[in-house]
């Protein structure tokens, strides 16, 4: 009997606490603040929540993370939602604190509702988009996407595909909303009005003060705290490697903070430019001699990821891998070989970093910002004053990334794209003409060109939605990941261009370059790390020629222009933030930008900067995976690597602020 009676008074205790909430809930319910407090908590959970799923649908690239590590990053994001909340509900705040009583309206609140319902949706949707698009960039979505999406030209072709890919996200997404309306639209504003003693006196008193204070704490919110400057992307660097920033961060807050936000800051560390010069500099002077009047075919592969290729990864699957790239393996024997790392993890970021030598360490790509209507060159522009013939080819849409008018702005005479090509019949329904028949089109358009020419390729079939023509689906292997049969066919592409070109009279006086404008989605660890995510191949091939090798230095794609004059025996001065990749003397290194942290690779260390100061240093070679942080113990490999990233950065900004592009 006295259990049962104690199993009645925790009923009824239990009961009288639920019915104690409802009571108090229904005795604020004309109390605008409250209801406003109870909205943007419940908002602020749901995209605190969000981080889970994204977490959950990503887990392969942070399954080595820490249990430890993981609780602090959730724990740490808190910060970062409650500030994208209230900059994204800053408008509904405004609309509930007006001291007036018209606020209470319900015409006034339905106008109010409805921002508040269509704001928090489009934050929580894109940080379900970020769920897919994060495996393609290893970032948070930020600004730049809008500007992206205005130069793409295909975006509303690939929508419907990727919606049809990824159908299981906007099923979770519309019940994850659903959810949200249901409990946010439980906390509702009566129409009773708040009875305040004292008249309108008070009611205007007891307002403007609740007004000043939900104020003062939006702001703090929104800073992220009462520290000095407000938290922007790069502080989350603070609390994990640049690797799982993206996992403390959200997407509704990247975008934000990086809303209008291209412009470089004028850096000062090396207060002469000869004092810096000593340390670093971009301008390249050509050695007298005879000079080369070689072509020069420049190949970028779209997403072909070092991990693709066969030849260059013995070590997975206990020795049994065999990549997807049995044409490229073979041309890598006969070609001077580099381990190399894009500069960026976009295509917009790829190209200007290999023609032009210019990589992309801000948000956006360099050729989407206000610098890029400075003055600057290309591989193209420097040989085209040399007499050649300059082209760039892309199947895709012309307008595509905005390429068409930067490779004319940079020297490109001409551009050949998909409506050059004049058949629809070779379109592949979403990116542009197929790689197999595009590479025909420009072996013959390259051969009319005349010698000397300079002509970039960049292909496109190795790229989402994967295409594959039905008479290569059975013949081609696929892999782990979606992209590897579309690998295969992209190389198999790439092996007809060289079948029908080697017989041709200007074929052995080319010197040949193939690397990719970025990596793709990763399946093996290394290829999901901090440097591993940037890998990429590079070599140079010369028929019949003796450059040939697998070299062990580290090599960026910004190196590929400086290396190729310098072979050409160019006499002239130009600007490159790349080194001549054959030159045993100069330092070689790797530079990159993502989530407000610089990366550079450099004597076999990997150095993350977030601008003011080192986060993470790694010895590549004692620890591929990146696991162990060097920073306190090896200070004074820490103190020089910051010392060259420092000349570089300072360089690099100043030169773009100050439209020093061209070497005078």
């Amino acid at each position: 009997m006295a259990r049962k009676s104690g199993k009645s008074a925790r009923s009824r205790s239990r009961g009288s606490s639920g019915k104690g909430f409802r009571k108090w809930l229904r005795s604020y319910k004309g109390n605008i603040h409250v209801i406003l407090f109870l909205r943007l908590l419940t908002v602020t959970v749901f995209l605190f929540l969000s981080r889970a799923v994204f977490y959950v649908f990503n887990l392969k690239y942070f399954a080595n993370v820490p249990s430890a590590e993981e609780l602090m990053i959730f724990y740490h994001g808190l910060r970062f939602d409650l500030a994208a909340i209230l900059m994204v509900n800053l408008p509904f705040i405004a609309m509930y604190l007006l001291p007036f009583k018209f606020r209470e309206k319900k015409g006034y609140l339905l106008i109010a509702d409805i921002y508040f319902y269509l704001a928090n949706i489009t934050a929580l949707l894109a940080n379900f988009v970020d769920i897919i698009y994060f495996r393609f960039t290893l970032k948070r979505i930020t600004a730049d996407i809008f500007t992206y999406l205005q130069v793409g030209g295909d975006f509303d072709k690939l929508l419907p595909q990727f919606l049809k890919d990824f159908w299981y996200i906007l099923i979770a997404f519309i019940v994850y909303i659903f959810l949200m309306v249901l409990i946010a639209s439980r906390f509702r504003v009566g129409s009773t009005g708040q009875k305040i003693k004292g008249g309108n006196f008070s009611y205007y008193v007891v307002n403007i003060f609740m007004a000043l204070l939900f104020a003062g704490l939006s702001v703090i919110g929104i800073r992220g705290g009462l520290q000095l400057r407000p938290i922007n992307v790069v502080t989350a660097a603070m609390y994990t490697t640049a690797r799982n920033v993206p996992l403390v961060l959200n997407t509704p807050f990247s975008i934000l903070r990086t809303w209008n936000n291209e412009k470089l800051n004028s850096l000062r560390w090396y207060k002469t430019e000869a004092e810096l010069d000593k340390v670093y500099t971009p301008v390249h002077q050509g050695k007298q001699g005879n000079f080369k009047r070689m072509n020069v075919m420049i190949i970028i592969m779209e997403s072909f990821s070092r991990e693709h290729i066969g030849l260059l990864n013995h070590d997975l699957d206990n020795g049994r891998y065999q990549g997807f790239t049995p044409f490229m393996d073979s041309l890598i024997r006969h070609s001077l070989y580099f381990d190399a790392y894009a500069n960026g993890k976009t295509s917009i970021q790829g190209i200007p970093a290999v023609l032009s030598s210019i990589p992309s360490l801000m948000y956006e790509s360099f050729i989407q910002t206000s610098y890029a209507s400075g003055k600057f060159t290309s591989i193209g522009g420097l040989l085209k004053a040399k007499g050649y013939s300059t082209a760039f080819f892309h199947g895709g849409s012309n307008g595509t990334m905005g390429f068409d008018s930067y490779t004319h702005y940079v020297g490109f005479d001409k551009y050949y794209g998909r409506n050059e090509y004049h058949n629809e019949a070779d379109y592949d329904g979403k990116w542009g003409i197929r790689d197999e028949q595009f590479f025909q089109y420009a072996a013959k358009e390259i051969t009319a060109m005349g010698q000397p020419f300079c002509a970039a390729f960049f292909s496109l079939s190795s790229h989402h939605p994967y295409f594959v023509p039905p008479k290569y689906i059975n013949m081609l292997r696929t892999g782990n990941l979606p992209i590897q049969q579309s690998i295969m066919y992209a190389d198999l592409s790439l092996a007809g261009f060289f079948h029908s070109i080697q017989h041709l009279p200007w074929y052995k006086n080319t010197l040949f370059v193939i690397t990719a404008d970025h990596t793709s989605e990763a399946y093996y660890p290394y290829y999901q790390s901090n440097a591993g995510q940037y890998a990429i191949p590079l070599l140079f091939y010369r028929p019949g020629d003796e450059i040939k090798g697998m070299s062990k230095i580290t090599a960026q794609q910004t190196d590929i222009m400086p290396t190729v004059l310098s072979y050409l025996g160019y006499e002239g001065k130009y600007l490159a933030f790349g080194t001549n990749l054959m030159d045993t003397l100069t330092p070689h290194f790797s530079v990159h930008y993502s989530s407000g942290v610089y990366g550079m690779m450099k004597d076999n260390y990997l150095l993350e900067f977030d601008g003011a100061r080192s986060t993470h240093l790694f010895n590549l070679l004692r620890d591929p995976m990146q696991k162990t942080n060097l920073l306190n113990s090896e200070k004074t490999e820490k103190e020089r690597l910051v010392l060259f990233m420092k000349a570089f950065l300072q360089q690099y900004n100043n030169r773009l602020i100050e439209n020093r592009l061209i070497a005078e």
